[in-house]
């Protein structure tokens, strides 16, 4: 073997770069700025009630004793809650997909007159609405107030999600795919159905993950619109109730829960809650991350 082939097989030594530990530090620092106060709620959860008045919980639990999610599990209302906000989660994010898809098709056409006109007036709406109160009156003059129907109708379209989905669709879509199905004839349905939803399936998941998540942790219009249906209180209604109130002592409805530190109680509930969307979230995780890099990398 040569010299110069020698010096070919020897591996060269990587260059230290302050910006990559730099990076490296930053995501570390983030991630753990996320993890750390989840696992202090988890740690509280599962605390007993003399170690978290003294504030000696931090990341592990201290009397371990699982009390509190007795308490949860044994109160009807919050199970109820729970399937309430499955139901209506479920419901929202299938609604608002279709509802997305159909707008977003059309839009991304090139054979659609005005497409950009409309998708003006899409944006408008990111931007202006008419307020919590005309909405408010908007529910109750269309008889929605204290149905489910007042937690999916009102916020299952999302001008943002149409606009993703429109350039999805335009630019991960070549045109020759539409043209040589129509010239087989094909319908725009069957174009839809046969080849733009399968080669959408990442931005299809990553959308779906942004309905699902925004409906499950929304509350607000619960409590606007659910005020005599006690039995359709979603979970994080119940949570907000139960993050409100200052003294010892909560009604859970059914029963009357005393606890000498009301904070476990609220640890536990938020760790309930939590639950759901991360026992969903590592099924879509690979096409939740195709979906949110799409667009940047360019060939």
């Amino acid at each position: 073997m040569k010299a110069p082939d020698i010096a070919l097989a020897v591996p060269r030594r990587r260059r230290f770069d302050i910006w990559d530990v730099l990076i490296h530090l930053f995501v570390a620092l983030a991630s753990l700025a996320c993890l750390l106060p989840f696992l202090h709620v988890v740690a509280k959860s599962f605390s007993d009630d003399a170690y978290v008045i003294a504030n000696k919980v931090f990341l592990w639990p201290e009397g371990f004793t699982a009390g509190a999610y007795a308490k949860i599990f044994a109160d009807e209302s919050i199970l109820r809650s729970l399937y309430v906000s499955v139901i209506v989660t479920v419901l929202f994010t299938v609604l608002g997909m279709i509802i997305t898809i159909c707008a977003a098709y059309p839009l991304s056409r090139k054979q659609l007159k005005g497409r950009t006109a409309l998708t003006v007036i899409f944006m408008f709406t990111m931007y202006f609405s008419g307020g919590i109160i005309p909405e408010y009156m908007l529910i109750n003059n269309l008889g929605m107030m204290d149905t489910l129907w007042s937690l999916i109708l009102p916020l299952s379209f999302s001008a943002f999600n149409l606009l993703i989905m429109k350039t999805s669709i335009t630019s991960g879509i070549p045109d020759s795919l539409e043209e040589s199905a129509r010239i087989d004839g094909a319908s725009h349905f069957r174009i839809l159905w046969s080849i733009v939803l399968p080669l959408s399936k990442p931005i299809i998941a990553t959308l779906s993950l942004f309905y699902a998540v925004g409906r499950w942790n929304a509350y607000q219009d619960a409590l606007f619109y659910i005020k005599q249906q006690v039995d359709l209180r979603p979970l994080q209604l119940k949570l907000y109730y139960l993050v409100i109130q200052a003294s010892e002592s909560f009604q859970l409805e059914a029963m009357q829960v005393s606890l000498s530190n009301p904070e476990v109680l609220k640890a536990s509930c938020v760790v309930f809650a939590t639950l759901p969307i991360l026992c969903v979230y590592p099924f879509i995780q690979k096409y939740f991350v195709q979906g949110v890099m799409l667009g940047s990398v360019k060939e």
